[in-house]
């Protein structure tokens, strides 16, 4: 199984800038931000089954992931509006 990366500057590389910024500059954002990896890094671990989980678990974990990528992007498309 080939691994995707799904961290935050790999997926909206065009924002890397206003990530730096909205982490620093804004609490939200920054929970947010350490939440998505959070929720990645245990997703991909048990991916590379360095930890165990049922498949409902880790449908639940995607879909937190994925919420948590579209809010983030929302917040990053209203911080610099193209």
């Amino acid at each position: 199984m080939s691994l995707q990366a799904h961290d935050l500057h790999t997926e909206f590389p065009e924002y890397r800038d206003a990530i730096h910024a909205l982490k620093v500059s804004d609490n939200h954002f920054s929970r947010l931000f350490d939440r998505y990896h959070e929720v990645n890094r245990h997703v991909v671990r048990i991916e590379v089954e360095a930890e165990v989980a049922t498949d409902p678990e880790l449908e639940d974990l995607k879909k937190e992931r994925l919420k948590l990528k579209d809010e983030l992007f929302g917040l990053l498309q209203r911080f610099s509006p193209a």
